[in-house]
Order: structure tokens, then sequence, then C-alpha cells
């Protein structure tokens, strides 16, 4: 039986690009469904409009200069380039781990959700020179500061993160 030379990639390897394609798959798909979900919401909706849901829950459109809960939000501009800047040297290091780490799957599938999110404010940043929230969760008149798709991806992969860091410590 003849040999083949054909390379062999396995989904097992901790190291190696083959095995990041899952990963970069997942961090896609959070920006695919965060840029999308932002255009949708644009075309419905005219800035500081709220579309009423639930008793809890609005649409709104909503713009963010600054990051997390609108910190350096009136700044003079620089915190745009910034945030970029911080997200861009975030995903770089991301990549790094995910290639590095690429065999562990609850960490990576972490890595992946925080990838995304954050490439999917930095695009709103580099288009629009804002992040587009539009997430409205309240309780009567006390309401949750707005945000989008990518935001919910970081805060999950962030969860999922600190799971897999306990699950190795408790082992």
């Amino acid at each position: 039986m003849a040999k083949s030379n054909a390379p062999r990639f396995s989904s097992r390897s901790s190291h190696g690009s083959s095995s990041m394609l899952p990963w970069l798959g997942i961090a896609f798909i959070v920006i695919l469904a965060d840029q999308l979900s932002k255009i949708t919401v644009t075309k419905l909706l005219k800035f500081g409009d709220a579309l009423p849901l639930t008793s809890f829950f609005n649409l709104v459109l909503a713009y963010n200069p600054g990051a997390a809960f609108s910190f350096l939000a009136f700044a003079s501009g620089w915190q745009r380039y910034f945030f970029t800047a911080i997200g861009l040297l975030a995903a770089l290091f991301i990549i790094y781990l995910l290639k590095k780490h690429a065999g562990k799957k609850l960490f990576c599938c972490a890595l992946a959700l925080i990838l995304g999110g954050a490439l999917g404010n930095v695009l709103d940043r580099l288009l629009y020179g804002h992040v587009i929230d539009f997430l409205d969760f309240y309780v009567g008149n006390w309401h949750w500061p707005a945000f989008n798709l990518a935001d919910s991806a970081i805060c999950l992969g962030a969860v999922l993160f600190v799971v897999d860091e306990l699950r190795r410590v408790n082992r």
C-alpha cells in the first residue's frame, strides 16, 4: 500500500494554523452578526429613537464614541484612535493565543468570541468614528447602558474564559 505524502492535520493539535480555523470562523460569525444587526437597526431607527419591544427591552439607536459605559465619550476625538489601537492590539494578541493554544476548546471559544466582538467594534470606529449600540434593557426608569452584539460576545467570552480557568484550577 502506498503512503500518502499529503500533510496530516489533527484537530487535537495545540499548535498550527489549521486548527485555528474553527476559532477564526467563530470570530467571523460574531463580526458578521454584529455588523448585520447594526445595519438593520440603522435602517429601522433614527439616532435617539427607541422602539419598545417588551416591558423591559427597547431597540434604540445610540452612538458611543467612548468605550464601555461611554468611558471617555466626551473627549475631544482622540479616543477613537486610542480605542481602535487597543482593539487591534488585543486582536493580534488573541490571534497569538489562539495559535498557541488552538486545541483548548473552551479557552479558544472564549477568545474567539472576544476577538469577534473587539473587531466588530473596531470596524464601527473605523467606518463611523463611533460604536453603534442598540440593545436597551431597563427596569422601571433605570436603563442599563445600551450595547450591541459585539459587546455581548465580549461579555460571553469573558464568562467562558473565567469558567475555563476555574475548571483548570479545580482539577
